[in-house]
């Protein structure tokens, strides 16, 4: 790894599927520590951005780099110690664990047929213990709810110490309340280890309440970066949501709100 390089960086990245570019020329860079949204409407490259950056999905042209390293020169395993994903939901046909469920996020550092060290089992237990999840370990993963579950996943990604989380609308079939406990639970890990997060979020409104830094994408391209204020610009989102939209600054949260305007055909009443 380069000393000081970018956690993760896309130069000019165009990829896609069967040849149909989904990215076309994007230029991101994020640093340590950094909690991004990534947000835009379906289709415009947030999942694509993911599966780039996990090296699982070549580039047609530019280069995605982790630390600064071509992610295409990186053996699978390295690429797994760098980065942990979180999906939108976590499944598995067998009635493992939670414990055994979370040492699984240790496969990558595992030698073949190695059985866990006293580290791996460490890693484990504060992976458990950060998450909350300490008390469900002799638990069977299918009886979970669905925020036991996604605390799990995120506990998996976290046993493997990775440098950089990737979250795949991984708070999208949680409820209110467990989304912003999801949320707030990434932001607190993200502050005590210094761990660079990319979330695709499709909620304007959690995004503006916890992430720092937003960034819209709108047919592969980013079409804004930076903070809640300046990228929920009203006319902007209208644009790259094709929907009529008002952003107001909640006074309670101090944060902005993103209303959909529904327009009735027939008697072009207007209602929030």
């Amino acid at each position: 790894m380069s000393p000081g390089a970018p956690v993760l960086q896309f130069d000019a990245v165009t990829a896609g599927y069967r040849g149909h570019p989904v990215l076309k020329g994007l230029s991101l860079t994020i640093g340590a520590g950094e909690c991004v949204a990534l947000l835009g409407p379906n289709g415009v490259g947030k999942t694509t951005c993911i599966q780039a950056a996990t090296g699982r999905l070549p580039c047609q042209s530019g280069e995605v780099r982790l630390f600064g390293e071509p992610v295409a020169h990186l053996a699978a395993a390295r690429r797994a110690r760098l980065v942990g994903v979180v999906a939108q939901e976590l499944s598995t046909p067998m009635a493992f664990t939670v414990d055994e469920m979370v040492m699984m996020g240790r496969t990558a550092w595992l030698g073949r047929w190695a059985a866990p060290a006293a580290h791996d089992r460490a890693a484990v237990e504060e992976a458990m213990a950060m998450t909350d999840t300490r008390a469900l370990a002799a638990r069977a993963f299918p009886s979970l709810s669905a925020g036991e579950r996604q605390r799990v996943a995120l506990a998996m990604a976290l046993a493997g110490e990775p440098r950089l989380l990737l979250l795949d609308e991984a708070t999208a079939h949680l409820d209110l309340g467990h989304r912003l406990e999801t949320v707030r639970l990434i932001r607190r890990i993200s502050a005590a280890r210094q761990l660079a997060v990319v979330a695709v979020v499709h909620d304007l409104n959690l995004a503006a309440e916890c992430f720092p830094r937003l960034v819209l994408l709108d047919e592969g391209r980013v079409a804004a970066d930076g903070p809640p204020d300046a990228v929920l610009d009203a006319a902007l989102l209208r644009r790259v949501y094709g929907c009529e939209v008002t952003v107001q600054r909640d006074p309670l949260a101090n944060c902005l709100r993103v209303f959909p305007v529904f327009e009735a055909e027939d008697s072009g009443d207007r209602v929030q």
